[in-house]
């Protein structure tokens, strides 16, 4: 039986042999795409607007910092250098594929509407994403009188809940540096920001990257979605399907009604979150226990006796590879019983370290596995689990000025809930949820358990 990823590279090279395969210079026009990228390309596909998933990232720095037309020169020597900056998603005769085009990175000033701040319009600029344009995108507006709405990321902790009062050093301006996720992982967001302040510092008058250095970096990151799918397509093994639908067969989508009602939220805004910060054990919080406090949340957002499937990233860039920009990182699905049975921090690990052993099966496969085994699932995930092991991505510096990254809220969400977790001296523990999906009131009971999990002493988790 041919795996998922073994068709996908069969009918790929199929078009990579004709004539949309090659530009008019000979180099690829189109480039194959990892199973991560599959999934977000085909999401967005059935999205009746076409629209991506973004990664925002918020600076904030003194106003008048920014100089547009030297951060401009900047991104657009990053879109000159790294492929997946100057592709487009596109699905040719039913296969996900990226289209190489001109290099484009705007740069764009946003000016408030009466009654916004800073936070309000770039929520207002992420909402009217235009899909065809270039997957990296950078907008710069100044803070309102009363500032954006604004809770400090993990780079700084001057505060017991993260938050900064409005204009505590004097006027701000906020630059939001934001890429689709076809174009981006987390090992990228750490490059992207080194390499646009290194380019921002070398200034406009500095030539861009060479063809030469262009065309090596091509070939790199062509080499590492190959090497990529060739390893997806070994983890894509009967063996790995048979598991799968083993251990997703109980999974059932879930209808997207609201629990609770609809538009009931205090401030209008699609989503909502809330944060805060535990003291962390020792040795840091192990994944098994982090999964056991999503499983406790969704207990209170879901009920009892339900299997809600949980996703997590893991992986990286496949060995051999050079460490290219791009989209690497699969999405493993957890599924956690509430309430049916008492789970062990030891079944728990357990069933994880199971997982891992197969966590390189791409999740469209995973999906196709469970559906064989007799599940309805379609894909649809309940909740997301991210966790910052890196502690601390570097200041993006303009200038010799280094920015502070922020968080803006409110912003629409892909799914029903998200956990973000950083570690450090303390877990900084975030979630955010659709309000569409979870009244307010729910959600912050289901923080509560989650946060409770992780402050009580931790049993053996194995």
């Amino acid at each position: 039986m041919h795996s998922i990823t073994s068709q996908y590279l069969a009918r790929f090279r199929r078009l990579d042999d004709g004539d949309g395969g090659r530009g008019g210079d000979g180099a690829p026009a189109l480039l194959p795409v990892t199973g991560a990228q599959r999934r977000f390309v085909l999401v967005r596909a059935m999205d009746p607007a076409g629209r991506p998933d973004l990664v925002p990232m918020f600076f904030s720095f003194p106003r008048g910092t920014v100089d547009l037309a030297r951060l401009a020169a900047a991104a657009r020597r990053l879109a000159v250098l790294h492929p997946v900056l100057r592709a487009r998603p596109e699905v040719l005769r039913g296969t996900p594929v990226l289209r190489l085009g001109a290099p484009e990175a705007p740069v764009t000033r946003v000016s408030c509407a009466p009654g916004e701040d800073a936070a309000a319009a770039l929520r207002r600029v992420l909402c009217d994403w235009a899909p065809q344009g270039a997957p990296l995108r950078l907008f710069l507006v100044a803070d309102g009188a009363q500032g954006p709405h604004e809770q400090e990321g993990a780079d700084r902790a001057d505060g017991p809940d993260g938050q900064e009062g409005p204009g505590a050093d004097g006027p701000r301006e906020v630059l939001a540096v934001v890429l689709e996720h076809t174009a981006c992982d987390g090992q990228s967001l750490s490059r992207i920001v080194e390499e646009l302040a290194a380019a921002y510092a070398a200034g406009r008058a500095t030539d861009g990257p060479s063809p030469a250095d262009a065309a090596a970096e091509l070939d790199a990151y062509r080499e590492a979605v190959l090497l990529q799918l060739a390893a997806e397509e070994r983890a894509g093994s009967p063996a790995a399907m048979a598991y799968w639908g083993d251990r997703l067969r109980a999974v059932r989508e879930r209808a997207r009604s609201a629990n609770g009602p609809r538009g009931a939220a205090r401030d209008g805004l699609p989503s909502g979150s809330a944060e805060r910060r535990v003291p962390a054990p020792e040795a840091g919080a192990s994944f098994p226990q982090l999964l056991d406090a999503c499983r406790t949340a969704a207990e209170v957002l879901y009920g009892k006796g339900h299997v809600v499937p949980l996703g997590y990233p893991w992986g990286g860039r496949p060995p051999g590879a050079a460490p290219v920009l791009g989209c690497f990182l699969n999405t493993v699905v957890f599924p956690t019983a509430t309430g049916t049975c008492p789970v062990t921090p030891e079944e728990t690990a357990g069933a994880w370290w199971d997982d891992l052993d197969h966590a390189g099966t791409p999740f469209d496969a995973v999906v196709h596995a469970a559906r064989a085994a007799g599940s309805g699932w379609r894909g649809g995930l309940d909740g997301l689990l991210t966790v910052d092991e890196a502690r601390r991505r570097p200041p993006l510096r303009l200038g010799g000025v280094p920015g502070r990254e922020i968080h803006i809220d409110g912003r629409a969400v892909r799914g029903p809930f998200a956990v973000s977790v950083t570690q450090g001296p303390e877990l900084q523990l975030r979630m955010v949820w659709d309000r569409a999906v979870h009244s307010d009131e729910t959600a912050e009971a289901a923080f509560a358990a989650l946060t409770g999990a992780l402050s009580a002493p931790p049993a053996a988790a194995g």
